[in-house]
């Protein structure tokens, strides 16, 4: 994602307005490998400006994906997560906590089919793998052998 300097520029040079509250979004953003949701940013951005909206994080995110600035990320049920990694590359997501973690992996032989596209001209692949991080694997064994063992008396 690119500075925050660059994208006051970018905003002001689309006739957008460039408050302290979305300079501070930009700050948050910027070299973050998270895929944070709107609520996360909003509290995040709110330790230094405790009068930040929710609506203004919204906004202001949604202008950012609008501009190709973040990607907003459809992976299911609850919060819209937003990407800052611009680069090309796909998504683990667990299932039990919800993480969210990038996948630097080439696919680019994986092609639709002949006579099942419906008339698609594909342009772009996107793949979430979902299955369980290691953290909540380890977690729900380790609680697995503590029932195990308590069962046992």
């Amino acid at each position: 994602m690119k500075s925050p300097d660059e994208l006051t520029t970018a905003f002001r040079d689309r006739g957008l307005r460039v408050t302290p509250q979305r300079q501070a979004i930009f700050r948050i953003l910027h070299g973050s490998e998270r895929h944070p949701t709107a609520e996360w940013v909003h509290e995040s951005a709110r330790v230094d400006m405790p009068t930040l909206s929710l609506k203004t994080v919204y906004q202001t995110l949604n202008d950012l994906a609008a501009m190709g600035e973040l990607q907003a990320l459809h992976l299911g049920p609850g919060s819209a997560r937003f990407d800052p990694n611009d680069a090309p590359h796909h998504h683990l997501v667990c299932a039990s906590c919800g993480g969210v973690v990038d996948l630097h992996a080439d696919f680019t032989d994986l092609q639709v089919p002949d006579g099942l596209g419906h008339g698609f001209l594909v342009s772009s692949t996107e793949i979430v793998f979902r299955g369980r991080c290691a953290e909540c694997t380890a977690a729900e064994d380790g609680a697995g052998e503590v029932l195990s063992a308590s069962s046992n008396t």
